[in-house]
C-alpha cells in the first residue's frame, strides 16, 4: 500500500529512512529540512545531509525557518499528506501541523522511550553507561517526545562502541521499523501504548563544553564520556594550556597507581590516572593536527622519550 508522505528531518540519521521510504514505493510529496547553514573554515553555506539526498532522488525540498508561519501551513495543507514522518528534524511541530495529516505525525526516535526524550539521546545513553538503547516509532503529540509508542526495538551498547557507531546502527534500524509501521493498515493506531511519564528522562542538547574531561572521575565514567562524545563534540582536555582531543580509550586491567591526570607509558601503551584507577588512552588529536596514537603524541611531546610523564588538566 502506497502512502502519501511528507518527510521531515535534517542530519545523516534521517537519510536511511528517507531512502527506505522512497525504495518501498511510497509517494514522498515533499522533504522538509532545516535551512542551509554556515560551516567549515570559509563559513560558506552548507546544505543539510538530508537535502542533498532528497535532491538526488528528485524530491521537492522545503527549508522554512519555522513551521509556525501561515504560509508554511498553507503549503502543507496543499500537499495533503496522509502522514508526516519525522526523523531528527530539530524543531517542535506546532499543533496545526500535528493535526493536519489524517494519520497524524510519526516520529523515529533514537531511544527506548520514555527514557532519553530530547535532542541527544544517543550521546547521553552512552555517557551515562547504558548497556542498551534502541528505536521507538511514536505518534507525535504536543510536548517533547511525549506521544504514544507504536513500535520499539532494542540493541545492545557494547563497552567500546562510540556514539558514531551506535548512530549508524540506529539510523538503519529506524529505517527498517518505519517501513514496517507504514505497512500497517492503520499505521499502527491499534498498537499504540502510552508512555509512563514517571519513567521519563531527558537528553539535553550537547555543547562543546560538555566534552571537557575531569580525571577525578572514575575510569569508567571518563571512558563512557570519550566514546559518547565521539565523533562530536569530542572529549577533550588540555596539556600545558593546549587543547587535546581524546578520541579512543580502553578500560585497563593494569594496576598502576597514578594521580588523576598523570600520564605514563608502558610498552607502547599510554595510561592516565583517574579517580579510582587508570585508563588506557589510544588515540588523540592535538589542536590543528591530525589524529594520532597516544604513544606517538607522547613521543613528540617529550622529544621522543616515551617513558616521560606529563599531566593532563583535571
Amino acid at each position: 500500500m502506497s502512502r502519501r508522505i511528507v518527510f521531515m528531518g535534517t542530519p545523516d540519521f534521517a537519510v536511511p529512512s528517507l531512502k527506505a521510504i522512497h525504495s518501498a514505493g511510497h509517494t514522498i510529496l515533499a522533504v522538509y529540512t532545516k535551512p542551509d547553514s554556515p560551516a567549515g573554515r570559509g563559513r560558506g553555506l552548507t546544505p543539510p545531509p538530508l537535502k542533498e539526498v532528497a535532491l538526488k532522488l528528485g524530491l521537492p525540498v522545503y527549508q522554512p525557518q519555522s513551521l509556525r508561519r501561515f504560509e508554511v501551513l498553507k503549503e502543507l495543507i496543499a500537499l495533503n499528506p496522509e502522514v508526516i514522518v519525522v526523523a531528527a528534524y530539530a524543531q517542535l511541530l506546532p499543533q496545526g501541523v500535528l493535526s493536519l495529516p489524517s494519520y497524524g505525525c510519526i516520529n523515529i526516535h533514537a531511544s527506548l522511550l520514555p527514557k532519553y526524550r530530547g535532542g541527544a539521546p544517543i550521546h547521553w545513553a552512552i555517557v551515562n553507561g547504558e548497556t542498551e538503547t534502541g528505536i521507538t516509532i511514536m505518534q507525535m503529540a504536543r510536548g517533547l517526545d511525549t506521544g504514544d509508542m507504536i513500535l520499539q526495538e532494542r540493541i545492545p551498547i557494547l563497552i567500546n562502541q562510540t556514539c558514531g557507531e551506535i548512530f549508524t546502527e540506529l539510523a538503519e534500524l529506524g529505517a527498517e521499523l518505519i517501513i514496517k509501521v507504514l505497512s500497517f493498515e492503520d499505521l499502527g493506531e491499534s498498537q499504540r501504548r502510552e508512555q509512563n511519564d514517571t519513567d521519563a528522562s531527558y537528553a539535553r542538547n550537547v555543547t562543546k563544553e560538555n566534552g571537557r574531561l575531569d580525571f577525578n572521575k572514575s575510569a569508567l565514567a571518563i571512558h563512557n564520556k570519550i566514546r559518547g562524545f565521539n565523533p562530536w563534540p569530542g572529549a577533550f582536555t588540555t596539556v600545558s594550556g593546549s587543547y587535546l582531543r581524546i578520541l579512543q580509550s580502553r578500560l585497563s586491567e593494569e594496576q598502576l597507581r597514578l594521580a588523576p591526570g598523570l600520564v605514563e607509558a608502558r610498552a607502547e601503551k599510554v595510561f592516565v590516572g583517574c579517580g579510582d584507577t587508570c585508563l588506557e588512552i589510544q588515540a588523540v588529536q592535538p589542536a590543528g593536527k591530525k589524529i594520532m596514537s597516544a604513544a606517538d603524541f607522547l613521543r613528540g611531546y617529550n622529544n621522543k622519550e616515551l617513558g616521560a610523564r606529563l599531566f593532563l588538566a583535571t
